[in-house]
């Protein structure tokens, strides 16, 4: 089913093409993926994500070597502990380990949902400059993805970057 409207896509774009010279048109491709990891909008969003998730992480780091901690002293003190404060002891790291796994499970939660809103803005505003970009360039056609193959003479990924770093000044 989504293969028809590819293909009516390509045959509208054979046709135009038919109609326009080689020569009158400008045609260029951007490596997206280049350009959301060597941007320097993208590398202040991972520093902003570090920032607010660092000592959520540090905390849950804490409690993991709590939890090392007392397997320890119950493996080391196990044997020479009474029954019911060896009992107390397993039943502090059981509960010790559920509230770990919830804490984690709901960091990870956090930090891929901040991830995934931050990507998207991030999204938006390069797609933006790469518009910007082309149409200053005077471009007619600038291939994001999907490409297969592509020239270096066509590849205008290092143009972009340059003017989304001067942008980001």
């Amino acid at each position: 089913m989504r293969l028809l409207p590819i293909l009516m896509l390509l045959t509208a774009s054979l046709f135009w093409l038919q109609t326009v010279s080689a020569n009158d048109l400008k045609v260029g491709v951007v490596d997206i993926a280049r350009v959301l990891e060597e941007s320097p909008q993208a590398a202040a969003a991972r520093d902003n994500l570090q920032k607010e998730f660092s000592p959520r992480e540090k905390k849950l780091i804490e409690k993991q070597k709590k939890i090392r901690d007392k397997e320890e002293q119950l493996a080391r003190d196990g044997a020479i502990m009474s029954k019911s404060e060896r009992d107390r002891v397993e039943r502090e790291i059981i509960s010790l380990k559920r509230e770990f796994q919830r804490d984690q499970d709901e960091f990870r939660d956090d930090l891929n949902f901040k991830r995934n809103e931050i990507l998207e803005g991030l999204q938006r505003k390069l797609i933006g400059s790469i518009r910007n970009y082309a149409k200053a360039k005077g471009f007619d056609l600038l291939l994001a993805e999907g490409v297969v193959y592509t020239s270096d003479t066509l590849n205008v990924t290092e143009d972009v970057l340059s003017a989304i770093k001067k942008d980001a000044k």
